[in-house]
């Protein structure tokens, strides 16, 4: 028996580090470290089996959209439903809470205020979204990004995985038809309020000494693949002055965009530039052979679309540069791109003014990660809550939170939808 079989039976709220440990050995990454859980994969669709029995115990009633996100209600279904959540899957040797403690921090609310008693005002649905972390087809918040139809069906169906599969391929995996894939306009209307618990991606809270915080925005972010195209040769007859060499051109492209995000970020003043590539793929890839072509994934992020826009000109100028300084060439291709979000204000303040005590506010912190809260803001109030990362550290198997600031955060979002839920309006 599962420590969660055995608290439903006892009649005893879900506890958010028993949920963890239940989930703990699925998807781990032997070779990277960490956890690769990668949508429809073996691992994420272990976890998605698991979501669904923990709800189905609770009493909710679980369901699979056409787009492949998860939703377990409680409540009649229809209008002014408050929904909670987050995302199961990772990055490639990511953490062990960026997704899950969302999730499970929900299911643990849930289950408190079940055990409490409490009759919601209005329904109340756990979401568990798809390929948040963009990892397996390369576009991040696809399942929200679906749903509100920023994505069309007929572009990410024909995404395809390192290994050919396309999206639509990959969605049979969980009973999921393609032809389905797409905006969802009646499950929208039936959505009052998202509210996402996410473990913190910074050291926000540490500086604060703080456990929980309440998001105010999110960076304006996007994704470009970079492929550098050079002349493929033999590493030991090919002259140094004769090569046309991609890999040079890409490795003094890193590094000018390391530079140029550097001279540009300035947080305490309010001018946030991050970029990165953290992602490349030479080809063919050998040892003694100078590759023909790098594909390298560039991540640009700002604090409004006018910064954002001008860091990836200096960025993409200086990428040519290095190209053409190796007489080789540079094709780039937008493949994502979401502008600067703001929260909900009113939602906001209603969650700091729930979450104060007479001795405590909650601090209100930006943040530089994308979440699925952030595309559904433009449909719906959204928030997001943080709990405290002692290092900082995210999209790494060296993210961590305590036990305590991990209760502390489902206890605080047991707290939000006790208000939310109650509220007939």
């Amino acid at each position: 028996m599962t420590a969660s079989e055995r608290m439903i039976g006892e009649q005893r709220p879900l506890d958010v580090i028993d949920l963890l440990r239940e989930i703990e050995d699925i998807g781990r990454d032997t070779v990277r470290g960490g956890y690769s859980r990668h949508v429809y994969t073996e691992a994420e669709l272990a976890l998605r089996a698991w979501f669904r029995g923990i709800a189905e115990q609770l009493g909710l009633e679980v369901e699979t959209d056409r787009n492949g996100n998860i939703w377990a209600h409680w409540g009649t279904r229809g209008p002014n439903t408050i929904a909670v959540g987050s995302h199961l899957d990772s990055v490639p040797g990511g953490g062990a809470y960026d997704g899950p403690l969302g999730v499970t921090s929900a299911l643990a609310a849930v289950s408190q205020l079940m055990i409490e008693g409490f009759a919601p005002s209005r329904p109340i649905t756990i979401a568990v979204f798809a390929e948040e972390e963009g990892s397996r087809f390369g576009v991040a918040c696809l399942g929200s990004k679906l749903m509100t139809g920023v994505l069309p069906a007929s572009a990410a169906a024909h995404l395809a995985d390192p290994a050919g599969i396309t999206y639509a391929e990959a969605c049979l995996a969980d009973g999921i038809a393609p032809s389905g894939l797409g905006r969802d306009d009646a499950r929208l209307a039936t959505l009052a309020a998202f509210v996402e618990l996410h473990v913190e991606q910074g050291r926000g809270l540490v500086d604060l000494d703080a456990p929980v915080a309440v998001a105010s925005s999110i960076l304006a972010h996007g994704r470009w693949k970079l492929v550098f195209s050079g002349e493929g040769n033999h590493a030991g007859a090919t002259r140094m002055l004769d090569r046309r060499d991609p890999v040079a051109a890409m490795s003094a492209a890193v590094l000018a965009t390391q530079r140029i995000a550097t001279q540009h970020d300035h947080p305490a003043d309010g001018n946030d530039a991050r970029a990165t590539i953290g992602r490349l793929v030479p080809v063919p890839g050998g040892t003694n052979v100078i590759a023909s072509r790098v594909d390298t994934w560039l991540d640009v992020r700002g604090s409004t679309d006018e910064s954002t826009k001008a860091l990836l000109d200096e960025v993409l100028a200086a990428c040519r540069q290095a190209a053409a300084e190796q007489n080789c060439e540079l094709d780039v291709v937008e493949e994502s791109y979401i502008s600067p979000v703001a929260f909900d204000v009113a939602l906001r303040e209603r969650l700091v003014t729930t979450l104060s005590t007479a001795h405590t506010t909650p601090p209100v912190l930006s943040t530089g990660a994308g979440h699925d809260a952030g595309i559904l803001a433009d449909e719906l109030p959204t928030a997001m809550l943080f709990t405290r990362n002692p290092s900082g550290v995210s999209h790494s198997p060296f993210e961590t939170a305590t036990d305590d600031d991990c209760r502390a955060g489902a206890a605080a979002l047991a707290e939000v939808l006790r208000d939310l839920a109650a509220d007939p309006s």
